[in-house]
């Protein structure tokens, strides 16, 4: 069992999401209550308010879930300067210690990320059309024009290889990519391994500080959490975060139970092989990936849990439904040992997708416990209950097909 050291606590605006610079003490907090981001110090094991983004924009109130998404920003750190850069309904701004300033053109980005030498901003979707995101260099302002991805950007700690979601309502495909930190701005090159996700609503993949798993939130339909291993994308935990989907019509008090956990409740920190996991009753729950044995902390007593994040030394920020942001201490290991052996053996097991063609014809995908060629997809007719709904689906469509012909 780890023992988790309160450092330091402060309150503030509730916070349902935490970014965590990935080299400095600094954190960006998504308002809960309006279209806000407010920006955090965490140095010297204190908490201190240093900035706020969109503090006068007016209150989501009760808005219709719809309207509220279309209002809450994204924001992305800069892999290496305190720059934050934010994007919301009336364009993007640039955060930094000295102040906001406009960026253009950013208009409609719904989604940011760095690239990891931090000269290309990837930004999606594009301003040219859903099905394209845009690849900006922050120094000349070029646009280039790359892959449709609509759920953040992870990138591997031994460098070289990120991930994204690409979502659909059927399926999700988890996409990897290297690279190429050569050109500005740089593009995301795909690769044919993949992974493939039931429906759609998942969150950022969150990987482990040494880079050996990573978990993936979601979904639409209730509050599944899956692991996966890396390089292999074996998957080693599934489960679901208070009680499964009872199924359409939803029950009222089950649809509170959802609601009740965060959408960002994940983190991996110090120690590689603990998942931590932020509950609605204000605790947090130590899961050992290993041995798969949890433990539970009492973090923020009468409060739940509405964000949780790790920051770049492996520290962890709580944030609660009262504005309580905590940051806790917990011992940690040698995260970066292998990380970069783990990406080679990767890319050595796969190859790109070529440019500007049909993903589906030249991805590899795998949901964690087999795998699917291209070919085994466009033949599969048969698929019982148990199959993931995405498998049923194409079987059924397949089935179609086959009695057109």
């Amino acid at each position: 069992m780890t023992v988790a050291e309160n450092v330091a606590r402060a309150r503030g605006a509730c916070a349902e999401r935490l970014m965590c610079h990935p080299r400095l003490p600094l954190v960006a907090a998504l308002d809960a209550e309006r279209p806000a981001v407010h920006i955090w110090d965490h140095s010297s094991g204190q908490l201190s308010e240093i900035g706020t983004v969109g503090a006068d924009l007016p209150g989501y109130d009760d808005a219709p879930s719809w309207e509220r998404w279309k209002r809450t920003p994204t924001a992305a750190w800069h892999p290496e300067q305190p720059l934050l850069v934010v994007a919301g309904e009336e364009g993007a701004v640039r955060w930094t210690p000295a102040g906001c300033s406009v960026l253009e053109p950013a208009v409609g980005y719904r989604n940011l990320a760095f690239s990891p030498d931090g000269r290309t901003l990837w930004a999606s979707p594009s301003s040219g059309g859903d099905e394209r995101s845009d690849a900006l260099d922050l120094a000349t302002g070029a646009v280039r024009p790359g892959l449709w991805w609509d759920t953040g950007v992870a990138e591997h700690p031994g460098g070289g290889l990120v991930l994204t979601l690409q979502s659909d309502q059927g399926a999700t495909h988890g996409l990897f990519a290297r690279v190429d930190d050569e050109t500005a701005p740089a593009p995301m090159r795909v690769l044919r391994r993949a992974l493939i996700l039931d429906v759609d609503g998942y969150e950022t993949p969150v990987f482990s500080a040494d880079g050996r798993h990573f978990a993936i939130r979601g979904n639409a339909y209730e509050n599944t959490l899956e692991v996966f291993a890396f390089p292999s994308l074996h998957r080693v935990l599934a489960t679901t975060l208070g009680e499964p989907s009872p199924g359409y019509p939803y029950p009222p008090e089950w649809l509170e139970q959802m609601h009740a956990w965060s959408r960002h409740n994940i983190a991996f920190g110090a120690r590689p092989d603990v998942l931590w996991i932020g509950t609605p009753t204000g605790t947090l729950i130590e899961l050992n990936i290993d041995s798969q044995q949890a433990v539970e902390h009492d973090v923020l007593t009468g409060s739940r849990v509405t964000a949780l994040a790790a920051t770049a030394t492996g520290e962890l920020l709580v944030a609660g439904r009262e504005g309580d942001l905590v940051l806790l201490s917990v011992p940690g290991g040698d995260p970066a040992k292998g990380s970069e052996a783990l990406v080679t053996a990767f890319l050595d097991a796969t190859s790109d997708v070529p440019e500007d063609c049909d993903l589906e014809e030249h991805l590899v995908i795998t949901d964690g416990d087999r795998a699917w060629e291209p070919d085994d997809l466009a033949s599969v007719t048969t698929a019982t209950g148990a199959d993931p709904s995405w498998l049923q689906l194409r079987a059924a469509i397949n089935n179609v097909f086959e009695q057109d012909t």
